[in-house]
């Protein structure tokens, strides 16, 4: 009863209810009951931990997807430039004008005995001198499209006027089936 009468009193005067007085045989314990409880994380914490790896997650798998495509993209570029090369190389083993003789000599337009006048950009369908290309597009090759655009370049590389046919610009457009796409210029001079 004694004990009873000094828990109660205890408990009314005490301003924290969290502490209790425990008498022993010859002790006097004061416990807390925050020390009692078991140590452990509660049901928010848990959620709240959850919540952020799940973001951190989210933005890590993010990261990854776009690596994942970004890292297509150079195979891509690769085979439209291999496209563009190969139609360039081909344009420029072609002769300059139709009136220009095999060999190049002498050239078209020139002021040597023989010369004959140059036709300019003309397009014909037999693609056998740079100005057949001009509009050219090729879609023959399943993986990439290719556009050409053949224009006068004289004036481009400083030369007068009267010399702008002597020159001529070649930009060949290859698109990959991928969606990468090149533009390659060459120039290509009447010699």
């Amino acid at each position: 009863m004694r004990d009873n009468f000094r828990s109660c009193w205890l408990s009314l005067c005490s301003s924290q209810p969290t502490r209790n007085l425990n008498i022993g045989v010859g002790r006097l314990e004061l416990s807390d009951s925050r020390q009692k409880r078991a140590k452990g994380f509660t049901l928010i914490e848990l959620i709240a931990f959850m919540v952020v790896v799940s973001i951190a997650l989210l933005a890590l798998v993010r990261v990854f997807q776009q690596a994942a495509i970004n890292n297509v993209d150079p195979i891509v570029q690769t085979r439209a430039l291999e496209c563009a090369q190969a139609k360039l190389d081909e344009i420029l083993a072609r002769k300059f004008d139709e009136n220009t003789p095999s060999g190049g000599v002498p050239a078209c337009g020139s002021a040597e005995v023989g010369a004959n006048g140059c036709n300019g950009i003309a397009v014909d369908s037999d693609l056998d001198d740079v100005g057949d290309y001009n509009a050219h597009n090729d879609n023959t090759k399943s993986n990439c499209a290719i556009s050409v655009a053949v224009t006068s370049a004289g004036t481009e590389l400083g030369l007068p006027a009267a010399q702008n046919a002597q020159f001529r610009r070649i930009e060949v457009t290859a698109t990959s089936d991928g969606g990468g796409q090149v533009v390659l210029s060459a120039y290509r001079a009447n010699f």
